[in-house]
């Protein structure tokens, strides 16, 4: 069968070297083939001063270097060079599992969704996430929900599955952490999105968020990004213009 639709993975990554190997290979290549998608594996690289980029090359993914910093800017960016139909999200230090991404696209496809995420929380590993990690982040669901009436148990969760359709319509405006938030608060908001259980994996690597610092500010843009969605975005068809460099 000739694959016309492509399916695109984005793996933002940081001196990874240790998990961005675990990550790649978790990626069931043959399945999604099976599933009629040509497969693109992109890490966005923070400018790493270890192997993460001869691994990620290595392994058969596009390496893009992102000197600027930020979690969402790295997604900005892997955004514009993405070619798939359908575009996944996971971390490079092989928490998220990749394993289940045929079973999500399935979802996304018969349901006719634009965007799903996944609860870490429903089946998580011992030790996977610090107790601080955990507090911070009910907190956090907590007030989005509270804020936005949005129904999503984890608000931070990190792997998400997209359509290109979705991409194509949206502008996000954060550089950093918050932008898991703002990308759900968006698609379950103006879009079709829905929250699946999902597993969560002890990370390989060391941690890299900041519990009090990086929660404190997502809990603020919270309420600072209530009020900016209400005024600069008036409809569902909410376009986007990507900017490259």
């Amino acid at each position: 069968m000739q694959q016309e639709r492509m399916l695109t993975v984005l793996i933002p990554a940081l001196n990874e070297e240790s998990g961005i190997k675990q990550t790649i290979s978790a990626i069931p290549k043959k399945r999604i083939g099976d599933e009629g998608y040509d497969l693109e594996i992109i890490v966005i690289d923070g400018n790493s001063t270890d192997f993460t980029r001869e691994v990620a090359q290595k392994m058969g993914a596009r390496v893009i270097i992102e000197k600027r910093k930020g979690y969402g800017r790295a997604y900005k960016t892997g955004f514009c060079e993405a070619k798939g139909d359908v575009i996944i999200t996971l971390d490079a230090d092989g928490t998220y599992p990749a394993q289940l991404i045929p079973e999500y696209v399935v979802q996304l496809n018969q349901k006719e969704l634009d965007f799903i995420t996944i609860n870490r929380f429903s089946n998580m590993e011992d030790k996977a996430m610090l107790l601080s990690h955990r507090i911070g982040n009910r907190i956090l669901s907590f007030a989005m929900r509270l804020l936005y009436s949005i129904k999503v148990k984890d608000s931070q969760s990190g792997m998400w599955i997209m359509s290109r359709r979705f991409i194509d319509r949206i502008k996000l405006e954060s550089d950093d952490f918050s932008m898991s938030e703002e990308i759900k608060i968006i698609a379950f908001t103006f879009f079709k999105a829905l929250e699946l259980e999902g597993q969560y994996y002890k990370r390989t690597g060391k941690v890299k968020l900041a519990s009090f610092k990086d929660g404190w500010h997502n809990l603020k843009y919270l309420f600072r990004y209530r009020t900016l969605i209400r005024y600069s975005i008036q409809s569902p068809l909410v376009s986007i213009e990507m900017e490259k460099g």
